[in-house]
């Protein structure tokens, strides 16, 4: 068949739109913050096999990793008609507990099987686990929170409130979770009608082939990209500060080898999976390479399942890249995503050395803190990464207090925070000269400081805090940045990765790194 190219750009928009559609409605009915503020969570549209046909532009992190839960959903379930199947495992093509998968597929008339399915991906500020937010300094995966296999949560149409019932009962925040849950049901439901729609006005025929081309054309752009980079091997290494429990660094390595239109990536020599939570699962990885090659891209393409054809990614089970089950991945998902990104970067930045940015903060200072609320008398848990420093590049400035790379949310706005928690913001600005010097600064990190107005328990899950986010081309570091419990008018450092408990009137402020410069000073 003869592809129409008006009619791949309408089935590209169209799909998009589905997807795009779907978030609008999930954070317009979502109850929490962290969701309905901060857009913490990711909706796409799949094929009948689970390759991803169109995305929102929501967060690179669930979106590179989505397919694989949907696919393991799909495996595990046999989805009929007003069915959805849930899932946040990790070893399932999840990314960490908080992150709640639901799929559902898409019948068309006269069709025994699905036509397409889709799903969306959520955090839930807290799903169990041994300190509130589940974002635990942890040590197992069963201490971070409830790990939900593919299982069936709607059947029919109807939620299965026994199941669901079981679910609720084993986090802090019942109530929120479940109106979040449900913003994620409503979702679906949209994707749903939105793709029947679709099928309606140009057939199942015409509308899959076109997504098979859409596919292919992604594809194709992507490894036109390749084949514009020097053939080489290109290694890189860098380093996560610690795990949390040990002091030393934690190595990744990268062998890249460009050939072609193809690029391989070899992560096999990274370091052995660790004691802490900065373990990242293959479907992580995968994320991460794919974000940055997508980004590589000059062209206007759709994001989808053809990305991922010219890549051939490499880990060794095991390995802090390739965690195995029982590990601790809460990190691993916020934390060594970041750091892969710059890994990624820094072999490229070998061989397209004017194309490539600077580090950028490479971490989503991820804060977790938990209580009761003196307001109400019930539990509470507030969740929120922060943004920091982008990395310069060879045409400008870093960018200054954004979120950057694997994570794509927005902040919450002090008045949502004071109003939903029991805080208070008493310091909220840029972070002067915090970004790398050179012909193009890095982007200033922030300052995030909150007094708490009850007893509450701390996490952070943080890096570049000893290791600081790399210049290129003669650019100095970006500053690594701190977390700090200030008590009246002292200071104490809680380091990278802590959890502790603040006292009513005591403050958290932490400090996000800045971006890398690039090139020279003096020039």
């Amino acid at each position: 068949m003869k592809i129409n190219p008006i009619l791949l750009q309408v089935f590209r928009n169209r799909f998009v739109a589905i997807a795009e559609e779907m978030g609008v409605t999930l954070g317009r009915t979502a109850f929490s913050p962290n969701i309905k503020e901060r857009r913490d969570y990711s909706c796409a549209l799949f094929t009948n096999n689970g390759d991803m046909i169109a995305q929102a532009a929501h967060i690179p992190v669930h979106l590179g990793s989505m397919p694989l839960s949907v696919k393991a959903a799909i495996k595990a379930i046999e989805m009929h008609a007003g069915d959805m199947v849930m899932l946040n495992d990790p070893f399932a093509g999840g990314t960490h507990l908080p992150d709640i998968t639901l799929v559902a597929p898409i019948y068309v008339e006269g069709m025994d099987k699905p036509a397409f399915y889709v799903a969306n991906r959520a955090h839930h500020s807290d799903v169990g686990g041994m300190t509130p937010g589940s974002m635990p300094v942890a040590t197992s995966i069963f201490q971070e929170g409830l790990m939900i296999p593919p299982t069936k949560i709607v059947g029919a149409g109807e939620i299965d409130r026994n199941l669901f019932q079981l679910l609720l009962r084993n986090v802090r925040t019942p109530q929120e979770r479940e109106g979040d849950f449900t913003a994620q049901v409503m979702a679906n439901l949209t994707g749903i009608e939105r793709s029947k729609q679709l099928v309606e006005k140009y057939g199942l025929q015409q509308a899959s082939d076109y997504a098979g081309y859409l596919n292919d054309y992604a594809e194709k752009i992507l490894r036109q990209t390749i084949t514009a980079i020097p053939d080489g091997n290109y290694d890189f290494e860098d380093c996560l500060d610690s795990d949390g429990f040990s002091d030393q660094p934690v190595q990744l390595k990268l062998q890249l080898k460009i050939s072609g239109d193809t690029a391989q990536l070899d992560f096999r020599n990274s370091a052995p999976q660790v004691k802490g939570s900065v373990n990242a699962v293959y479907a992580i990885t995968l994320s991460a390479v794919l974000y940055v090659f997508r980004c590589l891209i000059k062209e206007d393409v759709p994001t989808n399942a053809g990305i991922a054809r010219p890549l051939q990614i490499l880990t060794k089970p095991g390995t802090v890249v390739d965690a195995q089950f029982p590990a601790s991945v809460a990190g691993g998902n916020v934390e060594t995503s970041q750091r892969i990104v710059d890994l990624v970067l820094g072999a490229l930045a070998q061989a397209i050395p004017e194309q490539i940015p600077a580090a950028s903060q490479g971490t989503m200072n991820n804060t977790t803190i938990g209580g009761v609320d003196p307001r109400t008398g019930q539990p509470f848990s507030y969740y929120e990464t922060l943004a920091g420093g982008c990395g310069a590049s060879r045409q400008e400035d870093g960018a200054s207090a954004v979120h950057s790379h694997m994570t794509n949310t927005l902040n919450t706005p002090i008045e949502a925070l004071e109003y939903a928690f029991p805080f208070r913001v008493t310091q909220y600005s840029l972070r002067p000269d915090s970004g790398g010097k050179g012909r193009q600064k890095g982007g200033n990190g922030l300052i995030r400081e909150i007094e708490m107005l009850t007893e509450t328990e701390v996490t952070v899950l943080t890096e570049r805090r000893t290791i600081k986010p790399y210049g290129l081309a003669g650019g100095s570091a970006g500053n690594t940045g701190s977390n700090l419990k200030i008590v009246k008018k002292s200071k104490k450092d809680l380091t990278g990765k802590n959890h502790s408990n603040l006292k009513t009137g005591e403050r958290l402020r932490i400090e996000t790194p800045g971006g890398g410069g690039w090139g020279k000073p003096e020039d």
